[in-house]
């Protein structure tokens, strides 16, 4: 039976915490960044939880963790 490999870009993606909550960041982040205001740029820093709906087919990507 072959080892279950985890998806790369999935990895790249998503931050799986100590307690099992997967996180992601804000799309846009890098994009046209210079005519953004403060405000939204400090926005972009923060990581927030996956939609529930979305949680049963990212963690099928991340086997691992």
């Amino acid at each position: 039976m072959p080892k279950i490999k985890t998806h790369k870009g999935a990895k790249r993606r998503f931050h799986i915490t100590g307690s099992g909550k997967i996180m992601r960041i804000k799309i846009g982040k890098s994009h046209l960044r210079r005519r953004k205001p403060a405000r939204t740029k400090r926005l972009y820093d923060d990581k927030l939880q996956l939609n529930a709906s979305d949680r049963k087919r990212i963690s099928r990507l991340l086997p691992n963790g």
